[in-house]
This record gives structure tokens, C-alpha cells and sequence, in this order.
């Protein structure tokens, strides 16, 4: 049997105009408000996207969860050009590590958890995260002797009941506005151009220090002088944040 949807030409216009105006609605609730993008909904706790700010304020991150002979080659380059950056890192790669943690932490970064077992947060029950992030939590703080307070969830995978398991530990959820697209290895120019033409104030920054990440290390000179060129100066993710005022979208 077919079934056919007869539509009224009044409706349809009566219907276009509550999207529209439903539209710009979400607009001016997104650009008003305060300075700092993040995902929310009611009382749901935040993630932290990007910095909404007219000075030109940016924060390079590092997601750090297996192998050893690309962190320091990206941590000599940082230290060369005098870059302080976020590095997020798995509990089991920080026990495997410990040397590369201390070296992070004695370079001045910021370092914040991965979680430990880097799996999807979203497709494990509550009590899985929570024992998680409470094992990363303790092995970053054991080898580098500072306690995170940013989570970025494995992947950058999550929703609801990981914001507000996230929020009851005291963590703040880092995601990104930007991402290198590093991971792919699509050539030290194209990540050049991934993060440079596609910059704006307030952005957090996505790279990896992984070893499956092989052209970052060789990107981060290009990458820090064409911003700085640009009039860019760099902040770790809590320098960033702070004293910004909150702005929020829906998270589904």
C-alpha cells in the first residue's frame, strides 16, 4: 500500500517560519552570553570547546596514549620556540613512560587525563568510567606528581553521563574547535595548513604525540611560526579558560 503526505500550502509557510525563527533563536543564544563555547544542556556540567575572545589567545593540545620516540622530538620543538601546550595523556601510557611524563611536567606543560584503558567512554556503563579515570588519575599523579583536573574522554567521545560522572570527580571534559587531522599523516604541509587557515581566536588545538601521529614532530616549527606571524600567542587550556564567561550549546 502507498501513502502519500498532502501538504497545505498555508502550513508550510506557517512551519518554515517557526524554523527559521527557531533558527535564529539558536544563533543569538550561541554568540551571547559570554566568552567560553562549551556543550550543555540544563543542568548538565560542560565541556570545554573553544574560548570566544577578541584577543588572539590559542592553546595546542597533545593526545598521548601509546608509543615512545614521538613525544620528544614534539617536546624539543615546543621547548625551541618557547610554547607552553596541554598534553593529554593515558594512565598505562604514563606508567610505561614515566621519564616522558617528567620530562613534560619539566618543560612547564599542562597535563591532563586520557583515561587509562583508552576505550569508548560512551559505550561503557557508569561504574567502567568512573573506575577509569579514577585509575588514569592515579597513575598521572604518581608519575608526574600533579593532579590533572582536565579530562579529554579517549577519542573525544562523549555525552551526558560522562559530563556529569566527569563533573562529580572534579574533572573539567576538554574537547577541541580544531583538529590538525595529524593523525592521518596527510603530509607536514597539509597539517601546516589544516591548523593555519582554519585558526581563529580561543581555538583549543587537536594534535597527537602518539607514535602513529609521524609528521606532527616535523608540523610544530611551521605551525607556531605562521600563527605567531599571524599575531597568535599560545596558552596551555587552563590559561585559556580562565576568567572566560560561559556560553553554551545542546549536547545530545
Amino acid at each position: 500500500m502507498n501513502f502519500f503526505w498532502i501538504w497545505n500550502g498555508k502550513r508550510i509557510k506557517q512551519g518554515l517560519i517557526i524554523v527559521v525563527a527557531a533558527f535564529f533563536t539558536a544563533i543569538i543564544l550561541f554568540t551571547e552570553g559570554g566568552e567560553l563555547a562549551v556543550f550543555t544542556s540544563n543542568d548538565v556540567p560542560l565541556a570545554i570547546d573553544q574560548v570566544k575572545s577578541k584577543d588572539k589567545r590559542i592553546a595546542l593540545t597533545f593526545d598521548i596514549s601509546w608509543g615512545e620516540t614521538k613525544a620528544i622530538p614534539i617536546l624539543d620543538q615546543l621547548k625551541k620556540n618557547k610554547v607552553k601546550a596541554s598534553f593529554f595523556i593515558s594512565g598505562a601510557w604514563a606508567e610505561r613512560h614515566p621519564e616522558i611524563v617528567e620530562q613534560i611536567v619539566k618543560d612547564g606543560h599542562e597535563i591532563g587525563n586520557l583515561g587509562y584503558k583508552y576505550e569508548n567512554y560512551t559505550t561503557m556503563e557508569n561504574e567502567e568510567i568512573r573506575k577509569d579515570i579514577i585509575r588514569s588519575h592515579e597513575a598521572i599523579k604518581k608519575v608526574a606528581g600533579t593532579q590533572p583536573e582536565l579530562l579529554r574522554p579517549p577519542n573525544g567521545n562523549f555525552d551526558k553521563r560522562v559530563l556529569t560522572l566527569s563533573d562529580k570527580m572534579n574533572y573539567t571534559v576538554i574537547h577541541w574547535s580544531l583538529d590538525s587531522e595529524d593523525w592521518r599523516n596527510p603530509g607536514m604541509e597539509t597539517i601546516v595548513e589544516n591548523v593555519a587557515s582554519g585558526a581563529d581566536p580561543g581555538d583549543i588545538i587537536l594534535l597527537h604525540a602518539s607514535d602513529s601521529a609521524k609528521q606532527t614532530a616535523d608540523a610544530i616549527p611551521n605551525i607556531i611560526s605562521t600563527l605567531k606571524k599571524k599575531g597568535y600567542t599560545f596558552y596551555t587550556v587552563s590559561e585559556l579558560v580562565s576568567n572566560a564567561d560561559i556560553k553554551s550549546k545542546e549536547i545530545k
